[in-house]
């Protein structure tokens, strides 16, 4: 989508003040960080009371490398699946298919690699297959969704939309960019990048007095300056009030179609994304 922009259209920092925020935002996010994974401590510790059972060695190697992503109680968290439905754990003996994901990371799915000896390595497994039994044992809904739960659609229906209606064709390719996304990307993460996708960086146009014209990736905004990376990599800014500039962002058609996908859109696009392997 390209428009036009005006200075007063954009109502953000000026530069000089950016750098204070951004040290108070990362101090902020530290300190809320902090008290979470303390809330995962204190929070496990008092299950483990309540149950009269003393903190395992399995249950303290979890919670200390394991549970701010998968949740205090392997039951998954706000980045990491929820164990106690896991294939691999439901194959696993003794750490023998836990073991090798733990010490290697999937760094393509953002878990990094730990290292842990042969004996924490079993006593983390075992707390996990304790879970695992614990969460089948109790009733009520489980949390969470899992893959199957988004493959209910018409993938068929889903390459049409996308062909066709939904005019994604005209900016993705299940050749090009989208080619394996669903070996890299399933279940919620999939559907997640199909409506608010990030890191896609607009296109910008900017004439100079002279007439001359410079192009780029957008690399910052405010209703004071505007800045840009040539094909160089080099950064050039202006005033907004002495340029004139076009910025062309593809995510902005993302943010569109929200207010137009039908349920059934959302399900038929995600049962075609999925064949894309």
């Amino acid at each position: 989508m390209k428009y036009e922009t005006k200075a007063h259209e954009f109502a953000s920092h000026a530069p000089r003040h950016r750098a204070r925020i951004i040290v108070q935002s990362m101090k902020i996010a530290f300190t809320f960080a902090l008290q979470a994974f303390t809330g995962i401590v204190f929070a496990s510790s008092a299950v483990w009371a309540t149950q009269g059972q003393p903190p395992s060695a399995g249950a303290s190697v979890f919670v200390q490398n394991c549970a701010f992503c998968h949740g205090r109680d392997a039951g998954g968290g706000e980045e990491g699946p929820d164990l106690t439905r896991s294939k691999l754990v439901a194959e696993d003996v003794g750490g023998d298919k836990i073991g090798p994901v733990v010490l290697n990371g999937r760094q393509e799915k953002g878990m990094p690699r730990f290292k842990l000896g042969d004996q924490e390595i079993k006593d983390l497994a075992a707390y996990i297959h304790a879970q695992k039994t614990l969460a089948e044992s109790q009733k009520g809904g489980r949390r969470g969704v899992e893959v199957a739960d988004l493959q209910t659609g018409n993938a068929d229906a889903g390459r049409r939309y996308f062909n066709g209606v939904g005019k994604c064709s005209s900016c993705h390719s299940p050749t090009g960019d989208l080619a394996g996304v669903a070996s890299r990307l399933e279940g919620l993460k999939l559907e997640q990048r199909l409506l608010y996708p990030r890191g896609s960086l607009a296109s910008i146009v900017v004439t100079l007095p002279s007439g001359e014209k410079l192009t780029g990736k957008l690399a910052y905004q405010d209703e004071f300056t505007i800045g840009m990376h040539d094909s160089h990599g080099w950064y050039h800014s202006w005033p907004v009030s002495a340029v004139k500039f076009a910025i062309d962002s593809p995510v902005d058609a993302h943010a569109d179609m929200l207010a137009k996908y039908t349920d059934d859109d959302i399900h038929n696009l995600m049962a075609y994304l999925q064949t894309l392997r």
